[in-house]
């Protein structure tokens, strides 16, 4: 559903905007009183420098290392740095730019430890992260009026000291105000009309995915954040299937990482090649599955994820939903994990 996701964040709903809830006012005021403190924020292990020196100060010797490893490492051939990553053990799949970015970090990486002489190479925000890529109902020409409904909900949860696809979660969803879906729709998502029919309604799944989010004691004992691929599923998807469903947006979804925005920017390349594609193909990645299978999307997502933690990427939260409103969440924002999840509630 790539593609149609574009297509759907070019429109203008008015449908889709919706009016602050007296929740959403109500868990404002909680967090200001209520919430845990989060912790600092790792974004490198810290080096010690003298009480002068501010946190932002890269006047330690360490740091003129890592430019001149980078200086070097800028000057390398595709080959040269094919051979450096094999020496060390690291992938030497991707194109050049790739390959450059992987093995700076590497090496920045190495040269932090070894002055700080702590943490290791995984993402330090979260414990988890859990990929979300929905189907929803669809036609081939959607008007600009059309209620898309959610009809996959997959979710694939990564470990990130790991760095591995640990869990999954499938379910098939039936739609309510569209039962019947369009030729288009099936083709497209290989979600076939008796699928959908056999399904439970959207807050019953949901009630499901909140069990299973519980049993492995996200948002309580571990931190962890939810990850799409685009705005799409939180923002529209989501939003509209609530109100569809005369629930509450969950908060557990209310920020995630947009991995098109972190990929963009860790890589440094424009939008134009963060479609899911292009990063798998730039990666030296190749699709697995069936494209446009919600779960297989999703698996997709995570292996980007992964490999974006592998190359020293620090995943973390850069969009939210307030007041039925996308917002860009900044770097600056103090850091925090999904809250832990609870089952649906009527909207009032």
């Amino acid at each position: 559903m790539d593609e149609h996701k574009e297509n759907i964040h070019a429109e203008e709903d008015v449908n889709v905007k919706m009016s602050a809830t007296r929740e959403e006012e109500e868990e404002k005021a909680k967090s200001c009183s209520s919430r845990i403190c989060p912790e600092a924020e790792p974004a490198a292990p810290q080096v010690s420098v003298s009480p002068s020196q501010s946190n932002s100060d890269f006047s330690h010797p360490v740091y003129k290392e890592i430019s001149l490893a980078n200086g070097h490492i800028n000057r390398m051939s595709m080959d040269q740095l094919r051979v450096k990553l094999a020496e060390l053990k690291l992938d030497t799949r991707g194109v050049k730019d790739v390959m450059k970015k992987r093995l700076k970090n590497h090496y920045k990486r190495q040269k932090l430890l070894q002055s700080a002489a702590e943490g290791g190479p995984t993402d330090t925000y979260y414990d988890y992260i859990c990929v979300v890529d929905f189907e929803a109902t669809c036609e081939e020409n959607n008007p600009s009026d059309f209620l898309h409904e959610i009809i996959e909900f997959p979710m694939v949860l990564i470990n990130t000291h790991t760095l591995e696809i640990v869990d999954t979660f499938q379910e098939y969803v039936k739609p309510e105000s569209n039962p019947t879906l369009s030729d288009f729709c099936v083709k497209l998502t290989g979600i076939t009309q008796k699928m959908v029919d056999d399904a439970d309604l959207f807050p019953d799944v949901l009630r499901r995915v909140v069990a299973w989010l519980q049993e492995r004691e996200l948002g309580t004992k571990y931190k962890y954040a939810m990850l799409t691929d685009g705005a799409w599923d939180m923002s529209k998807f989501l939003n509209i299937q609530c109100r569809i469903s005369d629930i509450k947006y969950p908060p557990f979804a209310k920020k995630w990482i947009n991995i098109r925005k972190s990929y963009g920017n860790f890589y440094k390349v424009p939008r134009t090649q963060t479609r899911l594609s292009t990063m798998l193909e730039k990666l030296g990645l190749t699709y697995e599955g069936r494209p446009h299978s919600g779960l297989d999307d999703s698996r997709n997502i995570a292996r980007i994820a992964v490999r974006m933690l592998q190359d020293g990427c620090q995943l973390r939260v850069n969009e939210r939903m307030h007041g039925g409103q996308l917002l860009s969440v900044p770097s600056s924002a103090p850091l925090e994990g999904a809250p832990a999840p609870r089952n649906p509630r009527a909207r009032e």
